[in-house]
């Protein structure tokens, strides 16, 4: 197996990147700043690019089963790029010749209840408001989207956090998953667990789902 993955020197992204490694891929990591990226390996190319700017990158996704993108608004203070990041993706992929898209998604835009969003609550943090809410615009554009792209919009648990990798988890749609206490957690290493073994199985294509104990 032979990903690209954007986003990798992120917190999400470098779980994702040390999964995949574990599982034996080819990863081609697409960077702003390679000195950020301190992990090496035989199997691990790290090419200098900025997904808004496919020129960078274009050629170095040529031949990857998946691409794999951990984009955030904190990487550049500009929650519009988020939206905007998908919308570049879908219209250059298929240019590489790439079908399928892992993106990793928020959990905002999941329900709590019909017609009621995890940041429609009241306690949700005014501080995270900007990038949920760029997250959910995000999944609109996937929704909208006509391009021959199989995407799958990865929403984490309401709480996502380091520590260990159980390999178990369970997967939903467009509600939020609780365990039997009534909270929503997964670890880092399972979130990347979960979003690999989509790539393998080659499921929930041109979805949202949600993963979580």
């Amino acid at each position: 197996m032979k990903i690209a993955l954007f986003g990798a020197t992120g917190h999400l992204g470098q779980g994702i990147l040390h999964e995949a490694l574990s599982r034996g891929y080819d990863v081609v990591a697409v960077v702003r700043d390679p000195s950020r990226l301190a992990q090496r390996n035989d199997r691990l190319k790290v090419v200098t690019g900025d997904v808004a700017q496919p020129a960078s990158w274009l050629d170095a996704v040529r031949g990857v089963d998946a691409v794999v993108a951990s984009l955030s608004a904190r990487r550049d203070g500009n929650p519009d790029s988020v939206p905007a990041n998908v919308g570049v993706l879908l219209d250059n992929l298929p240019k590489a010749g790439v079908k399928r898209l892992l993106w990793v998604g928020g959990a905002g835009s999941l329900e709590v209840a019909p017609g009621v969003k995890v940041i429609d609550d009241p306690h949700f943090p005014d501080a995270w408001k900007p990038e949920a809410t760029a997250q959910g615009s995000a999944l609109d554009v996937f929704r909208a989207s006509k391009a021959d792209v199989d995407w799958t919009y990865v929403s984490p648990a309401a709480l996502i956090e380091d520590g260990e990798r159980s390999g178990k988890y369970r997967v939903g749609g467009d509600q939020l998953l609780v365990d039997g206490n009534g909270v929503s957690r997964i670890t880092v290493p399972d979130y990347a667990v979960a979003l690999l073994d989509r790539i393998e199985k080659h499921d929930a294509l041109r979805q949202r789902i949600t993963v979580a104990y």
